[in-house]
């Protein structure tokens, strides 16, 4: 199994190298399949506000509830992740590899991505899971032992998913470094 998880204390880290991957890789033609967490073009968002873009391209739809202003908990709508989840499933048969935009509350409880993650893997396909430090217990012991930390570092990523879709390592696409946690090798 090729599985990586970004997981990163800065905020934003790893929503930023997700995305930029799989725009890189789609410029590079690698068929990715899954969701990265992006910002609706033109828009003021708010921090707690959810938007996945739909790999691999699109569209792009938001998939929090509205709960009004002086809410600070989670606005995810259930629903519209699960309708994500359905377009997803369709376009992972003719994808390279998996991307999860956010290993959370709905994975942990086997919902969400999480089928979606295993099914990628059975079918020998690399998977990339963004992890927010909050969650990194839960994910790993999803992951049981299989998982690999990766640094929230677009040009360090996109060199591991060029390797582990069979593209040949390269001067232009350099070896993916260790990362810096030894406690998470």
């Amino acid at each position: 199994m090729n599985i990586r998880y970004v997981s990163s204390d800065k905020d934003q880290a790893t929503n930023r190298a997700l995305a930029n991957v799989a725009e890189r890789a789609r410029a590079e033609g690698i068929e990715l399949a899954g969701t990265v967490q992006s910002q609706i073009p033109g828009t003021a968002q708010a921090k707690c506000e959810i938007v996945l873009n739909l790999l691999p391209d699109g569209p792009t739809r938001s998939s929090s509830l509205n709960l009004g202003p002086g809410v600070t908990g989670c606005r995810l709508d259930p629903g519209a992740l699960e309708e994500a989840v359905v377009i997803v499933q369709e376009r992972l048969a003719g994808a390279q590899g998996l991307i999860v935009n956010k290993f959370g509350k709905q994975e942990a409880a086997g919902r969400g991505l999480a089928q979606l993650i295993g099914q990628a893997l059975a079918e020998g396909k690399p998977v990339l899971v963004g992890v927010s430090p909050d969650w990194l217990d839960a994910f790993l012991a999803f992951a049981d032992g299989a998982a690999r930390p990766i640094n929230a570092d677009a040009d360090e990523v996109m060199a591991w998913l060029r390797t582990a879709v069979g593209l040949v390592a390269s001067d232009h696409y350099p070896a993916v470094r260790p990362c810096p946690h030894p406690d998470r090798t």
